[in-house]
């Protein structure tokens, strides 16, 4: 384990195959072992857990993963260090392999990654679904958003990310960092900040920081949105144009439907001014605001 994942085992392994790290598919390597046993220490797991690592890598931290947890489903997009990782994993019996993309589009994963994780739980070998991963840059905002959407609802979520991402998770209204991931994530989970990472814990060394976060979903949160799908996509209509009065946004999400005295309406519901702009709503009050848009388009005959 200890070779695995340094820079010169990573260096050397990579020329033997005569392949170098893949800046489209954000693969930057955690060289840092005490950072690789934080994150499966975070995950929390145990023999009741499925897991779904997203960036299989070379295989270090799915082999912590899968001595730990009752299956992997690990997927790694590029072929070469899809074989290199299955020559290094050849040894768990608890460990399924995916060579290929995770998602389907930006909005869906991939059906055959959830039904790999879904037969584990359907055969009973486990009944909680977590995500473990040092996840490539380019796709963990669609993973993670993604993720809250499917019929598998994972237990948690332990992720490498951009720190860039990570404030963005946490953001409180009005700050610059605040949008509409910062709802939909804190609308129905708990997030910490495990540990803040500079670029020399991986290798090639990224431009920016990282983040390693642990996110909790939390039934009780869920249960206040009716319908999250049609939630999501409320909250990322309403941060389109983030700087404009929510007055002006609202008639251009919802154009055909409502009239200016349709959402004045909906803004003395609620208490609220017309200088009023989406960034300066707490979650509680945009799920207020969704809720309170149903009831008017059911009102008109709309919905």
């Amino acid at each position: 384990m200890s070779e695995r994942q340094t820079t010169s085992y990573l260096i050397r392994r990579f020329a033997e195959a005569g392949i170098r790290p893949d800046t489209r598919h954000g693969q930057n390597f955690l060289i840092d072992l005490n950072l690789l046993g934080l994150i499966a220490e975070s995950a929390n797991l145990s023999d009741n857990d499925v897991v779904l690592e997203v960036g299989t890598g070379t295989g270090s931290l799915t082999a912590l993963l899968a001595k730990s947890a009752a299956h992997v489903v690990t997927v790694e997009i590029d072929a070469t260090l899809h074989q290199l990782a299955r020559e290094s994993l050849a040894a768990f019996e608890n460990v399924t392999m995916l060579q290929q993309d995770v998602l389907k589009n930006k909005n869906l994963l991939h059906p055959d990654v959830l039904q790999a994780v879904r037969q584990p739980i359907q055969e009973g070998s486990a009944s909680h679904f977590k995500l473990v991963a040092n996840l490539p840059y380019n796709v963990a905002t669609p993973i993670i958003s993604n993720l809250l959407s499917t019929d598998i609802f994972p237990t948690s979520m332990t992720v490498t990310i951009q720190k860039e991402l990570a404030d963005r998770m946490i953001a409180s209204p009005g700050t610059k960092d605040y949008s509409a991931l910062s709802i939909w994530i804190q609308s129905q989970c708990e997030v910490q900040v495990v540990r803040v990472m500079p670029p020399s814990c991986f290798w090639p060394r990224p431009k920016v920081n990282s983040a390693i976060i642990h996110i909790e979903p939390q039934a009780k949160l869920r249960e206040r949105i009716p319908h999250p799908d049609l939630f999501h996509t409320f909250v990322r209509s309403m941060f389109f144009h983030r700087r404009k009065l929510l007055r002006r946004v609202l008639l251009s999400a919802y154009k055909g439907q409502f009239t200016k005295p349709d959402v004045d309406r909906i803004l003395g519901t609620l208490g609220w001014r017309g200088e009023t702009r989406a960034e300066q709503l707490t979650v509680e009050e945009m799920i207020r605001l969704f809720q309170t848009v149903r009831e008017e388009l059911r009102t008109l005959g709309h919905s």
